[in-house]
């Protein structure tokens, strides 16, 4: 196996010619933060962006910040906090989940997979933040999409295409992002004991309201000891958390406190000790227990959502919680993914999609990882292939068999 490790776009760019002149496939990654998920690589040679780092503009007063797609997001987070600003869209680390460090995913790998965060049901997922790409296709052609500017909308926007492709329809070298001033302090309003029918009432009732909330989840009893090292422990908890400046977010704390009194009393969680728990929701630190018993990421009807698991574990041992309001699942298996039965529940209830976020090489090649596509949508992503992709040589069969 041959590692390339280009320094700039420029041997990015030759490296692709090379593999798509030769019909040779290649494997792109960056730390590998991620690269458990997906089936495993049938490849014989690696693309490695890791050593194409660097901020390369940096406008403060603009909101906006580009950089080499293997910068690692850590440095880039720690960089924009410097100015109180942030990535609104609070993009994930897989890296604990996976069995690897924390702050090893790199800027070009969040937009690979869309990453996002707690704060999606407020700010949106990477794709609303991109605004532009320099990228090089499969076919070893360079191409740049978007610009460096917030308001930039002529043309079709394939830095949004790119979006959740995971590497299989061009090397983006470079991206571009919107940043955003960063809260001035938050604080987690806490239920305690709520069943999961009645917390996803509660945070039904909460988005609702003008708290503006920014966070939504519901820790069950079998997994709420895990957070904050056991600080919680002692029932389910619910957490709906309110950012912004200081008096504002106390006035909206007290509201919600008093519209939701007839569920359970709240408490709060305050300012560091609340950055910490949304970090360990949006991170699924409660199953980074470095074994890779299957982990799946659930996306469907928030009102439905419990409903499912109540279901689901009828077929199946399951540990379980939920974010984006119960839009989001995270369900933990002690061994088979049961991934037929899973996805024939989610219909059942409604719809959505289910990744199996984590799991041994054998099973991720013998399960389909992503949800099956509808006949027409493969469809269109095969012609996406096509044009983009036509010999296959990024990332073949990471996504589907074949």
């Amino acid at each position: 196996m041959t590692t390339f490790t280009p320094t700039n776009p420029a041997e990015a760019l030759n490296t692709v010619r090379w593999a798509a002149a030769d019909e040779t496939p290649l494997e792109v990654v960056g730390h590998g933060s991620k690269r458990g998920i997906g089936r495993p690589a049938q490849t014989e040679h690696v693309l490695d962006l890791s050593k194409l780092t660097g901020v390369t503009l940096y406008e403060p007063e603009e909101l906006v910040l580009s950089a080499r797609a293997g910068t690692p997001i850590a440095e880039i987070e720690a960089l924009v906090s410097e100015h109180n600003q942030q990535l609104a869209f609070e993009p994930m680390d897989y890296g604990p989940l996976l069995g690897g460090a924390a702050g090893r995913g790199t800027i070009g790998g969040v937009l690979a997979a869309n990453l996002s965060g707690p704060r999606r049901i407020k700010a949106g997922a990477a794709r609303d933040h991109v605004l532009g790409v320099h990228a090089v296709s499969g076919r070893g052609e360079a191409f740049k999409s978007g610009g460096r500017v917030v308001k930039n909308v002529t043309g079709y926007d394939l830095s949004k295409g790119l979006a959740g492709s995971w590497g299989t329809l061009a090397v983006v070298t470079d991206v571009t992002f919107k940043v955003l001033p960063a809260p001035e302090t938050e604080k987690t309003l806490v239920l305690t004991g709520l069943d999961d029918a009645k917390a996803a009432a509660a945070m039904a009732e909460a988005m609702g309201s003008s708290a503006e909330v920014s966070g939504a989840a519901h820790l069950p009893e079998g997994v709420v000891g895990r957070f904050l090292g056991g600080a919680l422990s002692g029932g389910a908890r619910t957490l709906l958390r309110i950012e912004g400046v200081g008096p504002s977010v106390d006035y909206r704390f007290d509201l919600l406190a008093r519209l939701l009194r007839s569920y359970a009393t709240a408490e709060a969680v305050e300012r560091e000790d609340s950055r910490s728990l949304w970090r360990e929701v949006r991170d699924c630190r409660p199953f980074a227990d470095g074994t890779a018993a299957p982990v799946w990421r659930v996306s469907m009807s928030p009102t439905e959502g419990h409903r499912m698991v109540d279901a689901f574990r009828r077929l199946a041992g399951a540990n379980a919680y939920y974010d984006w309001q119960g839009g989001l699942i995270w369900l933990r298996m002690e061994a088979d993914p049961e991934a037929e039965g899973l996805r024939g529940l989610i219909g059942h209830f409604g719809g959505g999609h289910a990744t199996l976020v984590r799991a041994p090489a054998g099973v991720r090649a013998a399960v389909p990882v992503f949800q099956p596509q509808p006949p027409a949508l493969a469809a269109l992503a095969a012609r996406l292939k096509e044009q983009f992709d036509p010999k296959n040589i990024l990332n073949p069969g990471r996504t589907a068999a074949g």
